[in-house]
């Protein structure tokens, strides 16, 4: 590891426990217009677990404290209830093809984070996973403590053990398969992030506004290398929330999350294209193995400071 890595990883590396609640509120009634923050919550049929989480942000940092000033959920054209039960439990539903109908949305979840620029207003934003279980308010208030106290810190990444099959540390196979690798051999600046793809971290709207968007699974790596180059590794920073425990994807489904992670990795490393952007994977069936071939995500949004719905917005 880079000695900067090491330094970085002890000025910059914090536990939600070492910023209490009532430290935060007071940085927020400092400077209320600088610090007022809007979670988001990317969600594609996620009922069984999307009203927990909003019914946890809403009780313990928008009614016990004024920590979170909007809590939006983003729907990417769910099939379940989980616009209804988001309403219900206190959220403020959009879909995401009602933001910029101009611009035909993309499937994947990197869209859904760039469109919500667009329909919250907070100075910091939250982005939290919907499928998260047995979830805590310290993933929000862990993320954003960071950016209430301290003006130089820009991004910030939660981190965590990730239990599979009852085994501790053994979830997060794509990041120790595919980003942990390309990180540490091409961006060595980001070998201290524990959780370099994990779906909850807070970012300056700043920063954000400036950011290109992978449209899909390569939006946690894209964002994160770019906010490197961007505004540097002190800008960046992690704090320990504990431990995640989510819904596990199967082998198929994280090979098409590594090929596109691995795509946006490529792209940033040669600004260039894929020559044949799909992935090939294999079904057993009745009379033996059959081919199934997916494309590989590889279309970006551009930064949204560049979109003139969003400038003349910022601009009222």
């Amino acid at each position: 590891m880079l000695e900067e890595v090491e330094r970085w990883l002890t000025r910059r590396s914090w536990s939600c426990d070492d910023r209490p609640l009532n430290r935060l509120t007071d940085a927020r009634a400092a400077d209320p217009r600088r610090t007022s923050v809007s979670v988001v919550l990317p969600a594609l049929n996620e009922e069984a677990t999307v009203g927990a989480i909003v019914a946890t942000i809403r009780r313990e940092l928008m009614e016990k404290v004024r920590l979170v000033d909007e809590l939006v959920v983003i729907d990417s054209g769910s099939t379940d209830s989980t616009a209804a039960v988001a309403r219900a439990a206190g959220a403020r539903v959009v879909h995401r093809d009602a933001i910029l109908p101009r611009i035909p949305a993309l499937p994947g979840k990197g869209e859904v984070l760039w469109r919500s620029l667009l329909v919250t207003s907070g100075e910091i934003v939250c982005f939290v996973d919907a499928d998260l279980k047995d979830f805590s308010a310290d993933f929000v208030s862990g993320t954003v403590g960071p950016l209430l106290t301290d003006p130089t810190v820009q991004f910030v990444k939660a981190m965590y053990d990730r239990p599979l099959g009852g085994r501790a540390g053994q979830g997060g196979r794509v990041t120790e398969l595919v980003a942990r690798p390309l990180l540490n051999l091409h961006w060595p600046q980001l070998a201290g992030f524990v959780q370099p793809l994990g779906g909850e971290y807070a970012v300056r709207r700043s920063l954000l506004e400036r950011l290109p968007f992978p449209v899909g699974y390569g939006v946690e790596l894209g964002l994160l290398v770019d906010a490197l180059h961007t505004v540097g590794l002190d800008a960046l920073a992690q704090v320990d929330v504990g431990v995640r425990v989510h819904r596990h994807q199967d082998g198929q489904a994280l090979g098409r999350m590594a090929a596109a992670i691995y795509r946006t990795a490529q792209l940033r490393l040669s600004r260039g294209h894929l020559v044949r952007p799909v992935l090939t994977q294999f079904e057993r069936g009745e009379d033996g193995f059959v081919p199934r071939t997916h494309a590989v995500d590889t279309e970006e949004r551009p930064p949204m400071r560049e979109i003139a719905e969003y400038a003349e917005r910022h601009a009222a």
